[in-house]
């Protein structure tokens, strides 16, 4: 399997990176292939909603880094969104990406790839709620099978690194992905 991990995080090595390292780390353990794009380091241009990725051949319009990403998209057979809480939502950067899985609706290209979510917040899984409302949509609406998340407390960068009950619970989620 390939398993495919978005960071939705502006912070190398904060808390949304270590969470979804280790998620990695449980899927190679089981041979498994892994890669990560980090989308603060790819260009992504906001949905124009022209529609053209409704027609014909189901392609962006728009020239950007998403070209490189889509690809990885179709390859994949799971895919991690991993995004720190801002606002009780992702990070811009990641609703960017969001939106613009938009091709994949007429395509269905997606469907029946499972996706999981990482999300650390300071205030904890309590305050998840409306994230995780708009994956499974979103999941859903794309055909997706959804696999499975980590809420984790964490503010400070780094800190979900002390917590083995978090990390662990990271690792076995991608052992069972």
């Amino acid at each position: 399997m390939k398993i495919l991990a978005l960071i939705g995080s502006p912070r190398r090595g904060g808390n949304t990176d270590l969470l979804v390292d280790q998620i990695l780390r449980g899927c190679s353990s089981r041979g498994d292939g892994t890669e990560k794009v980090r989308l603060y380091d790819v260009e992504i241009e906001a949905c124009l909603d022209c529609r053209r990725c409704k027609r014909g051949d189901h392609e962006c319009a728009l020239a950007d880094g998403m070209r490189e990403v889509y690809p990885k998209l179709d390859e994949a057979d799971v895919i991690v969104f991993g995004t720190p809480i801002y606002w009780y939502g992702p990070t811009g950067k990641m609703k960017l990406f969001i939106d613009r899985l938009r091709p994949y609706i007429a395509s269905e290209k997606l469907r029946g790839k499972a996706g999981a979510v990482v999300a650390p917040s300071e205030e904890g899984p309590g305050c998840c709620g409306p994230l995780m409302e708009m994956f499974r949509m979103s999941f859903d609406y794309l055909g997706m099978e959804f696999a499975g998340s980590i809420l984790a407390r964490a503010y400070e960068k780094g800190e979900v690194g002390e917590d083995a009950e978090e990390m662990n619970r990271a690792y076995e989620l991608g052992r069972s992905l």
